[in-house]
């Protein structure tokens, strides 16, 4: 299937892998709505990189925790193209804490960003979608939920809750809209880490002996989105650490 020309939303698309999967779509011909949450600047850098590979672009702020605002986001996304063909739920708050340690506020802020807001994209992306038209959603979760332990649980219990959603939806949507999934593993280094920590991790917990890489991520996204036949498919990214 043909990306030139259609339409992407990417959330959290401004910084790390969101602007990755930004870029490659732009690359691919696609025009995007770059949404991003706090990150000015990067938003504006990477919206003129995706601009300098000859597609058009808008960028958006909204803040994933409102429910407003989010519903407002597939709008917004109409108004300056028209249509959204393709909508990539890539942002998430990422946040440490097990059952003792868990706050409340770090609970909900991670369920309203991660699960919430995808659902609610979900909706209006499916309503804008004529009965004779066909969309996409790829959906960006972790591959750590193939394999539970007690930290960080409110984000692992997100992106499971993640996954049975992309999979409800394939069902749902089907036959306008295909819904799939890439589930990551060491992809880039946690904030204050280096690349190093990425080596270590690798050398002792990944099969491949390896850490992953954005151009792994945007490989897989474009495969998904290339494929008419594809529905309800989690792609796990993570070099075999999670099996």
């Amino acid at each position: 299937m043909a990306l030139k020309g259609r339409v992407a939303l990417v959330t959290g698309a401004a910084v790390r892998i969101g602007r990755a999967i930004t870029l490659a779509l732009a690359g691919a011909g696609c025009h995007v709505f770059i949404h991003y949450g706090r990150s000015h600047t990067a938003a504006q850098q990477t919206q003129a990189e995706a601009e300098a590979l000859g597609v058009e672009t808008a960028i958006h702020p909204a803040d994933l925790t409102d429910a407003a605002a989010v519903q407002g986001v597939v709008e917004a996304a109409v108004q300056r193209f028209g249509r959204v063909d393709i909508l990539i739920n890539n942002a998430a708050l990422f946040l440490p804490g097990d059952l003792a340690t868990t706050t409340l506020d770090d609970w909900q802020a991670q369920f309203k960003v991660n699960l919430r807001a995808p659902f609610l994209l979900c909706q209006a992306f499916a309503r804008q979608i004529p009965p004779d038209g066909f969309g996409q959603i790829i959906n960006v979760t972790d591959a750590r939920v193939f394999r539970p332990a007690g930290d960080h649980l409110a984000y692992r219990l997100t992106k499971a809750a993640l996954l049975t959603l992309t999979e409800s939806l394939a069902r749902d949507l089907a036959p306008r809209i295909t819904v799939n999934a890439v589930a990551l593993g060491a992809i880039l280094p946690p904030p204050g880490e280096d690349e190093t920590f990425l080596q270590n991790l690798a050398e002792t917990r990944i099969p491949l002996r390896r850490p992953g890489s954005l151009a792994a991520v945007t490989a897989n996204v474009l495969h998904l989105l290339e494929q008419e036949f594809l529905t309800g498919v989690v792609v796990r990214v993570d070099g075999g650490e999670y099996l």
